[in-house]
């Protein structure tokens, strides 16, 4: 058992155990809701209203709660070369879903999301302004051409 928590923690980049415990409790949680309506008669309205949603759970343990983090999906997008490069991304704030910045590498992605994770605009590689050194070398050869053009003129 420790020994597969310890490959999950480096597979997936988990910081500590912790991680791997708060995912094990929510699965249990599902479980548990399960058992309560299966314990409940077919026909009671509680269980025909909340059956359908937890299907839908239970067909998400498959995929892997913790193939739907954001620091799995970053990675999975190409957007870093690692997983705890991604982790990086995420804790400085350099990742979006959709237009809303998110800096929680634990956030459960949903699938529509997906196709929408992406740099922050204020980076300079989601199109924001550039960084200090690539403003001071355009403008220094700004300042070249600038120059270049006058010597040719004499």
């Amino acid at each position: 058992m420790l020994s597969s928590r310890c490959v999950l923690a480096g597979e997936y980049g988990l910081r500590n155990k912790r991680e791997i415990w708060r995912i094990s409790l929510v699965l249990s949680k599902i479980r548990r809701a399960a058992r309560e309506l299966l314990k409940l008669e077919a026909k009671d309205p509680k269980r025909l209203f909340e059956d359908n949603a937890l299907i839908h759970r239970l067909a998400r343990i498959d995929q892997s709660f913790l193939e739907r983090r954001l620091q799995t999906e970053v990675l999975k997008s190409e957007l870093a070369e690692s997983i705890h490069y991604a982790r990086v991304l995420i804790g400085q704030r350099h990742t979006r879903v959709g237009k809303q910045i998110v800096n929680v590498p634990s956030f459960v992605v949903r699938l529509d999301s997906q196709k929408h994770i992406d740099f922050a605009l204020t980076l300079p590689y989601g199109g924001g302004r550039k960084g200090r050194v690539h403003r001071k070398r355009a403008a220094a050869a700004a300042k070249k051409d600038a120059g270049g053009d006058e010597e040719e003129e004499e």
